[in-house]
């Protein structure tokens, strides 16, 4: 028996989210916090569980860089993504963007505190060390290719 229009809706739409999303290199809780929604409702859309409101679907649109008609399955294939940035022009990390968020839902005497907690361990911190040179040693010939003779 097919599956319900709106059950293959909900997993078309999933799908073309979590395409958009992790071509763009964004976590759920990157998507949910950007669109203002909760993390574990915006999983359940990946999911295939629910789909947005209007109104979230537009914002939806906006933070993935696709359109509606992606999104929904009706269009004529995936909008162009802009490519993720050199891991040295990148904007944040997903690490970053976890302690940052983290950090949001502080008051204000606790974040003063975890700032100079940070501060300190950042004082003691060595140096980072420079890469050291990598040795390209050649694997030594276990066996000799043979020529076909043809």
């Amino acid at each position: 028996m097919p599956a319900p229009v709106n059950e293959k809706l909900n997993t078309v739409f999933g799908a073309a989210a979590r395409d958009a999303r992790m071509r763009l290199g964004l976590t759920q809780a990157d998507v949910a916090e950007r669109v203002g929604i909760a993390m574990e409702v915006y999983s359940r859309m990946e999911r295939g569980r629910m789909l947005p409101r209007a109104q979230n679907l537009r914002r939806l649109c906006d933070v993935l860089s696709v359109s509606a008609d992606v999104l929904l399955g009706v269009g004529p294939g995936p909008s162009p993504v802009p490519p993720r940035a050199p891991p040295g022009q990148q904007e944040e990390s997903a690490e970053l963007r976890r302690l940052l968020r983290t950090l949001r839902e502080l008051e204000p005497a606790r974040l003063t505190a975890v700032a100079r907690v940070v501060k300190a361990v950042v004082s003691v911190l060595p140096d980072a060390p420079s890469p050291a040179p990598v040795s390209r040693k050649k694997a030594p010939v276990t066996a000799k290719k043979r020529r076909s003779a043809g």
